[in-house]
């Protein structure tokens, strides 16, 4: 399947593929793995052949990576995107990235990346709201420790 992140003018910026591993209404688990060069994310390193085992929804404004070390199988952690709900057809997900992300650590950090790129979009006061609204679900979801968390 083909996973395409867009930017806010709906333009593909990165594509690349994934297994789809379970899909259900209203969203979809796909395994990829990192093909970029190594990529430091806080204190952690994302490195080729990493796996990313990716949930997207079409009802919430995020999208959650759950990275596991490609050599050692270990979690990483989770890497988040908050961005509009995810479209799913049958061979391509996608979604428009709104910059802000959050990293979760395995043991139990969050580290919120990119807020200032998002205040550095061109958006409407209601997809802002929802943006910091995502943030603060995804960070609650964590605290809970409820699924994937």
């Amino acid at each position: 399947m083909l996973i395409q992140k867009k930017n806010t003018a709906g333009e593909v910026v990165f594509q690349y593929e994934g297994e789809v591993l379970n899909r259900e209404g209203n969203s979809i688990t796909l395994q990829a793995f990192f093909g970029r060069e190594d990529t430091a994310v806080g204190n952690v390193v994302l490195k080729k052949g990493d796996r990313f085992v990716e949930t997207f929804f079409t009802d919430r404004w995020y999208n959650i990576f759950e990275i596991y070390d490609g050599e050692n199988k270990k979690l990483k952690g989770w890497y988040c995107n908050i961005g509009r709900p995810a479209i799913i057809e049958d061979d391509t997900v996608s979604y428009v990235d709104l910059a802000l992300d959050l990293w979760v650590s395995p043991d139990g950090k969050q580290i919120v990346l990119d807020e200032d790129e998002l205040t550095d979009l061109d958006l409407t006061d209601e997809v802002e709201r929802r943006a910091w609204d995502s943030l603060r679900e995804l960070q609650e979801l964590f605290k809970s420790k409820r699924p994937p968390f």
